[in-house]
């Protein structure tokens, strides 16, 4: 069986240089928020071009700190819109229910991507900002989305959980919005040994913010300025992504490689390929398949030694947690995700592991 991750085999390949890193913050006697830590947040705001960065404990609470932070700023206030993706991970929509703040779902266009089209009708006198989601890895068509930004006055933010190392044109995720949010989810391109996320911005105070914030609301020990929560990244998981992130790039490139593969050979008339607008701007945390026939070719792969997985088989508003969008319909959406299939695409899958899921898949009827 082809896994559609192995997450110990990705992880191995840097033992080594793990082990010196687990050792050096156990050695260390300091656990929470130490040298580990503000290396990794200096190291991981220049990657991504951002001016500051502030680990936190998961890529949820990054999200629901960025909005939190804009409302004890003043910028928003609660019960203000959020205009957001129908088909991405309910995480979106919950960063911004987590604030009382009311997400109002937009479709997609067929690259998986918010129309933009479509966000300038669902505007309101109430709509303060635009989550953007660069799903699967592939980064929005930012330019139009800055243009309704600029006309409404509003902010911009990323969910930027699966884009590490993409680009809009000449700046990397992270550092196209006024603040992003990412996860380092252990399946993550820049993934940890465990939860981990961050929030990078040029904004200072936004920055000084959400770094009381993640810290019990304080700014000076036992000095407490909001009503904070505890999500602070530590110092294991920091060192070991400070490791991580020096291979990023590499690994990113070995993804599109195997991309390039499957779109140029992937030839069943069954399967309809993703749509990629420009190679540096996807990094292909998914590499994901649409079919009408979905859970025959799930169990088809299955059955010939390829494992995959529905990424995601419910979209939010269809979950009981958002019962009172049961009724809604966002036909385009609802589609994707009863058609969508994702193959396995990782940095560590070997060529003839590749040229075997495309020959299984070609042979589909």
């Amino acid at each position: 069986m082809i896994p559609f991750l192995d997450l110990k085999k990705i992880n191995i390949q840097y033992k080594e240089e793990i082990l010196q890193a687990f050792n050096k913050v156990l050695e260390s006697g300091w656990y929470i928020r130490g040298n580990e830590y503000n290396a990794f947040n200096k190291e991981f705001a220049i990657y991504c071009g951002a001016r500051y960065a502030i680990g936190v404990a998961n890529g949820l609470d990054a999200l629901i700190l960025i909005f939190r932070g804009y409302i004890e700023m003043g910028v928003l206030q609660e019960s203000d819109e959020v205009i957001v993706p129908a088909n991405t991970f309910i995480a979106s929509l919950l960063a911004i229910s987590k604030n009382n703040l009311v997400p109002v779902l937009v479709e997609p266009g067929e690259d998986f991507l918010i129309e933009v089209g479509e966000i300038e009708q669902k505007i309101t006198s109430k709509t303060k900002a635009i989550l953007v989601v660069h799903l699967y890895g592939q980064t929005c068509n930012m330019d139009k989305i800055f243009s309704l930004a600029k006309k409404y006055n509003l902010k911009v933010i990323e969910d930027a959980a699966q884009s590490h190392g993409a680009y809009y044109k000449e700046k990397r995720s992270g550092n196209l919005c006024d603040a992003s949010g990412f996860s380092f989810y252990p399946g993550k391109n820049l993934g940890a040994l465990g939860d981990g996320g961050a929030i990078t911005t040029d904004n200072k105070e936004l920055a000084e913010v959400i770094n009381s914030l993640s810290n019990y609301g304080g700014s000076e020990k036992y000095k407490y300025n909001f009503l904070g929560s505890n999500s602070r990244l530590d110092e294991i998981q920091a060192a070991i992504l400070r490791v991580k992130l020096k291979y990023l790039d590499i690994e990113i490139e070995k993804r599109r490689a195997i991309a390039r593969y499957y779109l140029k050979n992937i030839t069943n008339e069954k399967i309809q390929l993703p749509i990629v607008h420009e190679e540096k701007g996807h990094v292909w945390h998914l590499f994901v398949i649409r079919t009408l026939k979905r859970d025959n070719l799930e169990n088809y792969l299955k059955a010939n030694g390829v494992q995959t997985l529905i990424h995601y088989p419910i979209p939010p508003h269809k979950q009981d947690a958002y019962s009172s969008m049961n009724s809604i319909s966002f036909p385009k959406t609802e589609r994707i995700h009863k058609e969508v299939l994702s193959l396995p695409i990782s940095a560590i899958l070997s060529k003839e592991e590749v040229v075997k899921i495309v020959d299984v898949i070609n042979l589909w009827k």
